[in-house]
């Protein structure tokens, strides 16, 4: 049976969470304060600790501190008034699975026990190997994801783990990295067979079309959301976002993040948008419980031999069976050392369109696209920085709905850069 510490001064608190709690089968044990809690929490060790954010001497902000740095596994939810709601996001920031806002209603703070030992679970317990990673029709992750490489070993045993969960997860990479095949496969894993995939891109949505279809009237819900139910909602490129949106978002997932699986991807850095202001703090906190960093293919490049083994496999030819297409050593090497801006995706292309076009069965050096080929036109460097600095700017000007000068101010840099 489940156990959960109680931590709140009032014993009137005690005794009406005891009275919901237990009958939903989870044991109950309390503390009046911090201090307490904690040296109960290291004799005893529980599953979950819920703990009144206003308490003396010890508050919960540092009994969840204290908690983490004894045991970083701690499953630890924080109750706030109203008026302390900035310091429970403060609590997100520091390792709490969530918070409860006073007055909460009952069926919320069940659906968050739920959520939270669903979370301890996947933090604590190996999944079966018999079962993990296991996807529809029998498949397994090493015949849908190509590679043998430590970065992709590592990410295998990252989605073995994550697919047996429904915990949030925040998927962020390069673009090319796959990070909606990962998605996919994800659902495929965790879900109940033909359980619906809703995919939502915050970059194509409008502003009105994000506000019907996810947040609703009066941030009840939209369509998409009840398309979603019992399935996996995913929200690409959540990064573009305008920041208005990422508030609405946060009410609407305390409300309904229980009802269906929740998959974010993002091609920045969530994490230092978040500490310069650009991304909502408490929108973050909830997104990126589980965040999963895809390699580019810049790092993983000895995969790409099976990779381009992969993608001809793939393929067709009008002169022969595609499967026999080959790549000399010296494409091979090229290939292998190429920067490759658009990760998988762009090794996918470059090798479909040579693999249906060919009209002999071993491909060259010569057969190899001139940006590829032609050491002098290989992205530099400095060319990636630029990028990704075009890339960020582009970030904060959707978050100041195009105005340049607004933009300009937040960035510390001429207006004529912001483009």
């Amino acid at each position: 049976m489940p156990s959960v510490l109680i931590v709140d001064d009032l014993l009137s608190i005690h005794e009406m969470l005891e009275a919901v709690i237990q009958p939903t089968g989870y044991s109950t044990a309390f503390a009046t304060d911090g201090e307490k809690a904690l040296t109960r929490y290291k004799n005893e060790k529980y599953d979950l600790v819920l703990a009144d954010i206003d308490m003396k001497p010890m508050d919960g902000i540092t009994l969840l501190r204290q908690l983490k740095a004894y045991d970083p596994t701690a499953v630890v939810i924080i109750m706030t008034a109203y008026a302390s709601t900035e310091s429970a996001v403060q609590a997100l920031k520091f390792g709490a699975f969530d918070y409860l806002q006073k007055p909460f209603r009952v069926d919320d703070l069940i659906a968050t026990l739920k959520r939270a030992l669903e979370y301890r679970r996947f933090s604590t317990e190996r999944p079966p190997e018999s079962a993990a990673g296991l996807l529809s029709g029998g498949r397994d992750l090493e015949t849908v994801l190509v590679g043998a490489s430590s970065a992709h070993k590592r990410l295998i045993q990252q989605l073995k783990k994550l697919s047996t969960v429904r915990t949030p997860v925040l998927l962020q990479g390069e673009p090319g990295t796959g990070k909606t095949t990962i998605a996919e496969i994800l659902h495929a894993g965790s879900a109940l067979p033909d359980s619906p995939f809703v995919c939502i891109d915050c970059a194509q949505s409008s502003d009105a079309s994000f506000r019907s279809g996810l947040l609703g009237e009066n941030g009840s819900g939209g369509a998409w959301l009840s398309q979603a139910r019992g399935g996996t909602l995913m929200l690409q490129n959540i990064e573009k976002l305008a920041q208005p949106m990422q508030r609405e978002l946060v009410g609407v997932l305390r409300t309904h993040a229980q009802s269906f699986r929740l998959i974010c991807t993002s091609a920045a850095d969530l994490e230092r948008m978040t500490e310069e202001g650009h991304f909502d703090d408490e929108l973050f906190y909830r997104v990126a419980s589980l965040p999963v960093v895809l390699p580019s293919l810049r790092d993983r490049a000895e995969d790409i031999p099976a990779l381009v083994k992969h993608f001809i496999g793939q393929s067709t030819n009008p002169n022969f069976d595609a499967k026999l297409i080959e790549f000399t050593p010296d494409a091979m090497a090229v290939l292998k050392s190429y920067a490759w801006p658009g990760n998988i995706t762009d090794l996918a292309q470059v090798v479909g369109k040579i693999a249906a076009s060919t009209d002999v069965r071993v491909v060259g050096v010569d057969q190899l696209p001139l940006r590829i080929k032609d050491l002098n036109g290989w992205p530099k460097l400095a060319d990636y920085l630029a990028l990704q600095e075009k890339h960020y700017i582009e970030q904060v000007l959707h978050a100041c709905r195009g105005n340049k000068e607004q933009a300009a101010r937040i960035l510390g840099i001429e207006i004529t850069r912001v483009g």
